[in-house]
């Protein structure tokens, strides 16, 4: 297997496990503050990568000008769009700072519903890789390897703190350090299965590939818009988490733009 495919494949779930583990470093939980700038750090490289290395090359690979380049994006975006307000709909979830959870009503315990929460966020993450990946295999002009291992370094970045902000509560609930680990490890497991999946069905999807990478910027912008920017704008200290934003969108740009 290539290295590279290696590399992207592992790193996105490596960044959730190295944030996990923060629960063996840390005694207390995160601070409100510093929640708030990583959740507006993971939102400006979601933004940045949907930009830079999904809707951009998803535009070239079109090989169209004027609107019929643009009209694959339009649709691909729009279903990606609508497949997270499905899942958002049908799946039971419940995200860390709330006392109600969302989706249909069931037994599962809150634990079980914050790891889905998470899931829910990481699953764009991963076919975004996966389709990455596939566009650089097949399709090198528009998308070289190197930049589909910057949209997985990228990934891989937002997701440490990502991983702590899971962790942390958890410990905080009442779980052990262990538990709590591996619960946040393991919401960032979808991200390595997606991307594999999607690399299965490369053969089936080529043909629609700019679609694709449209659909999987509209799935991370659902999860931007729908979740990350409004935990950043709760209550004081709101800039704190635009600050953030706009790191996590720069980090995102350079590491597209060189290593792309």
């Amino acid at each position: 297997m290539d290295n590279g495919i290696i590399i992207c494949l592992l790193l996105p779930f490596l960044g959730t496990v190295l944030g996990s583990a923060c629960v063996f470093l840390m005694r207390e939980s995160i601070s409100g503050l510093m929640q708030k700038a990583l959740t507006g750090f993971a939102a400006g490289v979601m933004v940045s990568a949907s930009v830079w290395s999904l809707l951009l090359p998803a535009i070239e690979m079109t090989g169209q000008e004027g609107i019929r380049s643009v009209l694959p994006i339009i649709v691909g975006f729009s279903l990606g769009i609508a497949f997270l307000l499905l899942l958002d709909v049908a799946i039971p979830h419940q995200h860390i700072d709330e006392p109600t959870s969302e989706g249909p009503k069931s037994h599962l315990s809150r634990t079980a519903k914050l790891v889905f929460a998470v899931t829910l966020h990481n699953l764009p993450e991963g076919m975004a890789v996966g389709i990455a990946l596939a566009a650089a295999l097949e399709q090198s002009q528009y998308m070289s390897m190197a930049g589909a291992v910057a949209l997985s370094l990228g990934i891989a970045i937002q997701n440490f703190p990502e991983g702590a902000i899971v962790s942390m509560p958890l410990r905080n609930a009442g779980n052990s350090r262990k538990k709590s680990f591996l619960m946040g490890s393991l919401s960032g497991i979808v991200e390595p299965v997606g991307t594999i999946l999607t690399l299965i069905l490369a053969s089936f999807i080529l043909p629609i590939l700019p679609y694709l990478l449209a659909f999987a910027a509209g799935a991370m912008m659902y999860v931007v818009v729908e979740e990350l920017i409004p935990e950043t704008q709760k209550g004081e200290h709101s800039n704190l988490g635009t600050i953030g934003f706009a790191v996590g969108f720069l980090l995102m740009m350079i590491l597209d733009v060189v290593l792309g």
